[in-house]
């Protein structure tokens, strides 16, 4: 009897602490999941080879919680639950970076552009006088003109990109009117 009564104690308390370790696994899945989600939206544009890694060590656990290793998920979770919760400041750092190249870039152009673009509208302006006629041997001012055009409207959609808080819009517009303006330049034969 005092058998029947220690074995029963005995498997009550493995049952508990079974319970008990499956709870503290379910619970840390729910934080690594929880943690991961909350950093998704910024890591999947800034640092997503990270975030895939991540979600895979997270499914690896659940498939761990699955065949009942419990101790494994105990385990295995914080590291993963710190790569977790490192992920946001991973992208914060990885957007920080973007927006100062972004942010170079665009002050780099927008002391080169307005020169140019002013150069370029100079150069058409003159060509299309009489006392540029001789300058303008060889060159097509309608297309020029009509290039000059494209040249002002991009270089008027790279700013407003800009004001409006697009840098990225703003970087990618300035980097075309810089090419269309070397171009122009070339046909205007004008060195910029």
């Amino acid at each position: 009897m005092k058998t029947a009564f220690a074995f029963a104690a005995l498997l009550a308390i493995v049952v508990a602490g079974c319970s008990n370790q499956k709870d503290s696994a379910q619970n840390l899945l729910w934080e690594i999941d929880a943690t991961i989600s909350a950093a998704e939206p910024e890591a999947a544009k800034y640092v997503p080879e990270q975030l895939a890694g991540i979600r895979t060590k997270l499914a690896d656990l659940r498939a761990a919680f699955d065949k009942k290793d419990y101790a494994g998920v105990i385990s295995e979770g914080p590291a993963v639950l710190g790569s977790a919760q490192s992920l946001a400041m991973a992208a914060a750092a990885k957007k920080d970076e973007i927006l100062k190249a972004l942010n170079d870039d665009w002050t780099s152009l927008a002391l080169a552009l307005p020169g140019e673009v002013t150069a370029l509208q100079n150069r058409v302006e003159l060509l299309e006088k009489k006392s540029g006629k001789k300058l303008a041997k060889g060159v097509d001012i309608d297309s020029a003109k009509d290039r000059m055009g494209e040249v002002t409207s991009l270089w008027s959609k790279a700013q407003a990109a800009f004001a409006a808080g697009n840098l990225n819009e703003a970087v990618a517009t300035a980097k075309a009117v810089k090419s269309k303006a070397d171009a122009l330049a070339g046909v205007l034969k004008l060195d910029l």
